[in-house]
């Protein structure tokens, strides 16, 4: 088969196509023909070896295949799983690594029949951009009477969280976004306003929203602009930290959010403590089922062909995409 390889870490260059082994199902999973990978932006960043050793995601060592999430046909079905899925389309995520490619390996357990009104490019934008927004809603207790601001709010979970923050109840929902196209985005989305952050005065923007502050930040940037936003928090409001798309996590001082009352659950960890399969995998089908009955809209802003997957780590490097992005093999 035809799979995307990294053999030394670095720039975009590195994700080449190379012709490797088939995988072969184990005992409990299922082999599946690649109808469209999701990828993950933490995935630019362990391919350029910035995570190597501090992260999870990464791996013990090279080469590595990247992509987690898949959606397509069961081709072949392991000892202990079911064979009845033979045949059927599914979405899942792999165990760790090995989804650019034209087949993958997923574990039964984890895998996702798919509704015949829902395509594989809209299930993979929801596997984890969709468990991760319902989980944020979950996160940050978001309900009737919340002034909500979500940081990347036309990225791929951000544009989750915007319609899941509405339809949970929020009072008001700001997103904020880069560039007239994803401010336009975010307001389809149904996002009450959109602020575009590289505005020098884009917090005094949210004030005006906002006058008395807002109930929750949903941090996805960090730096600057995190720390922007949490001043812009009332009393006792949450600041829920889901990502660093700047390179670097926002700098909260603890005093400081002791003395203000700010609770700061972490999406990635404590103090909101591991979250379990079950937890996750309800999430997953909260989602794809959400879409499949039209309550929630995924959004695959791009898709590339497989052997096209180092432009894709170029777009969203440079900001240039909106939404998911998908390979295609």
């Amino acid at each position: 088969m035809r799979a995307i390889v990294v053999r030394e870490f670095g720039g975009p260059e590195q994700l080449r196509l190379e012709v490797v082994p088939d995988p072969v199902p184990g005992d409990g999973e299922l082999l599946v023909g690649v109808e469209a990978v999701g990828i993950q932006f933490v995935e630019t960043q362990v391919r350029a070896g910035r995570l190597q050793g501090v992260s999870p995601v990464a791996p013990a060592g090279l080469p590595w295949t990247p992509g987690r999430e898949v959606a397509g046909v069961v081709r072949a079905v392991g000892a202990g799983a079911d064979p009845a899925l033979l045949g059927r389309r599914v979405a899942g995520q792999t165990a760790a690594q090995g989804g650019y490619a034209e087949l993958a390996v997923v574990a039964a357990a984890a895998a996702h029949p798919l509704p015949d009104g829902l395509s594989s490019t809209d299930a993979v934008a929801l596997l984890g951009t969709g468990r991760t927004a319902v989980g944020l809603v979950e996160t940050a207790g978001i309900g009737k009477g919340d002034t909500v601001l979500i940081e990347s709010a036309a990225g791929a979970v951000g544009a989750q969280v915007v319609q899941l923050a509405g339809a949970a109840g929020a009072e008001r929902v700001i997103g904020l976004a880069r560039g007239a196209e994803k401010l336009a985005l975010v307001r389809e989305l149904g996002a009450d306003a959109a602020v575009d952050y590289t505005d020098r005065d884009w917090p005094d923007q949210v004030r005006a929203l906002a006058p008395e502050g807002v109930t929750v930040v949903l941090d996805a940037v960090g730096g600057e602009v995190g720390s922007q936003a949490f001043e812009l928090l009332a009393r006792g409001g949450r600041f829920v930290v889901f990502g660093f798309s700047s390179g670097a996590t926002t700098a909260l001082d603890p005093a400081v959010v002791a003395e203000r009352g700010i609770v700061t659950p972490a999406y990635f960890g404590p103090p909101t403590g591991p979250r379990g399969p079950e937890q996750q995998l309800r999430q997953i089908r909260e989602a794809l089922a959400a879409a499949a009955e039209g309550r929630l809209k995924p959004l695959v802003g791009q898709s590339f062909r497989l052997a096209d997957a180092a432009d894709a780590h170029r777009a969203i490097s440079a900001r240039a995409t909106v939404g998911k992005t998908v390979l295609v093999p």
